[in-house]
């Protein structure tokens, strides 16, 4: 399948663009020597991702006796988010770690970026860990031609910025960067912030220059992109609890054997289970450090945050999957 993006270019572009990622893909059936891949995210390298990624490279060529070996490029080196998505509709990135921005290519998966839809993680887990993540998977794969072979945590996100937030009237008119997603976009206005997205490259340019006033992330994400040292303040709103999918090109998995399937599918589970405890078992370190070096922490009350929040995730549903979220919703018990 033909990405959303190759849409707007010329057939004879797009099929050279497709004949160039077949050619260079190994011959399906037919065992390779030594099959090279390559990983993009849009992290640094002190970043849990890249420790995840690392895992996964070592996990690869373990498992394939050096048969299969994976370059990581980070800090957005094969570009931003929907970038690599991009890439991998083409065959010309391998491997992703992508988030939201999938909700571009499949507006299905936008539900899940839905700020306070989820009230803990163990929720996010239920739905994405079950049938209706299987469900979200399938329709990524279909429409967005990604395979998505596992779901990393990253923790819930918090608010940054340059004075304390105690409640909902702290983020009144706040020019809050959020990621380049309409159902966050959506939210964070009902909320009465001022949204305003931006590629996370440019988040700490933006806060260094004033463009923007505050941001809101997971800890280990403000820990490597350091923002404390442009915000002087974090609130605990934990106001959505946060994933990144270990995404593959549909097109590259085709041209592969079964046998490079099973230990690809082997590796994603591996990465993942240690990325995830090193989350867990990281946070908190990273939320120290940064406190000793001077960032301080509010706990605002976030029951009037979460009701604006929740107002406008109907009518935003509306125009997705209404039904899905419905369901998502019955699947929590609300």
């Amino acid at each position: 399948m033909l990405n959303l993006f190759t849409k707007t270019l010329k057939p004879a572009f797009v099929s050279a663009v497709a004949a160039l990622a077949i050619a260079s893909a190994p011959t399906p059936g037919v065992a390779q020597e030594v099959l090279n891949l390559k990983l993009g995210h849009i992290q640094s390298e002190q970043d849990l991702w890249q420790f995840g990624a690392q895992k996964f490279k070592e996990e690869l060529e373990k498992r394939s006796n050096g048969k299969i070996t994976l370059t990581i490029y980070p800090n957005s080196t094969l570009g931003g988010d929907r970038d690599l998505v991009e890439g991998m509709q083409m065959g010309t990135v391998d491997f992703g770690l992508i988030a939201g921005v999938l909700g571009n290519f499949d507006p299905s998966i936008q539900l899940l970026e839905l700020p306070y839809l989820f009230k803990s993680q163990e929720e996010f887990d239920k739905v994405v860990k079950g049938p209706l993540g299987a469900e979200i998977t399938a329709g990524v794969l279909k429409s967005a031609n990604v395979r998505i072979l596992d779901w990393w945590e990253r923790g819930s996100r918090q608010v940054t910025s340059n004075k304390p937030i105690n409640g909902i009237a702290d983020l009144k008119g706040l020019k809050i960067r959020v990621p380049e997603i309409p159902a966050m976009v959506t939210t964070w206005r009902a909320i009465g912030a001022n949204p305003t997205p931006m590629a996370w490259s440019e988040v700490y340019t933006g806060l260094e220059q004033n463009v923007i006033e505050a941001q809101e992330n997971p800890i280990p994400f403000i820990f490597g992109g350091r923002i404390n040292e442009v915000q002087k303040y974090l609130a605990f709103t934990n106001h959505k609890y946060e994933y990144v999918t270990l995404a593959m090109s549909e097109l590259r998995w085709s041209q592969l054997t079964p046998e490079q399937q099973k230990i690809i599918v082997e590796a994603a589970n591996a990465a993942t289970k240690a990325e995830n405890e090193a989350v867990r078992s990281k946070t908190g370190e990273m939320l120290k450090t940064m406190q000793d070096a001077g960032l301080q922490v509010t706990n605002p009350d976030t029951a009037p945050i979460a009701a604006a929040a929740v107002s406008a995730h109907k009518a935003f549903a509306e125009k997705v999957n209404v039904d899905l979220y419905n369901r998502i919703n019955k699947e929590l018990g609300r």
